[in-house]
């Protein structure tokens, strides 16, 4: 999975991503630029950040309705 397609699929913004993972949106952003270089743990927690704040956002916006 592209990992920066996943996030703009979500409706992210990188800030986010980055939030949820207690780093910084600079540190996110230099790991995506190379993305091949990632281990794949580092892969599964972005991409399990990315589905907490999907899940997250869904929750929120059903209590709304």
């Amino acid at each position: 999975m592209n990992i920066k397609d996943a996030i703009k699929a979500s409706d992210l913004c990188q800030w986010e991503v980055a939030e949820q993972l207690n780093m910084s949106e600079f540190t996110l952003s230099r790991w995506l630029r190379r993305p091949e270089k990632l281990d794949r743990d580092i892969v599964l927690k972005i991409e399990k950040a990315i589905n907490k704040l999907k899940k997250d956002r869904a929750q929120s916006q059903k209590e709304a309705n």
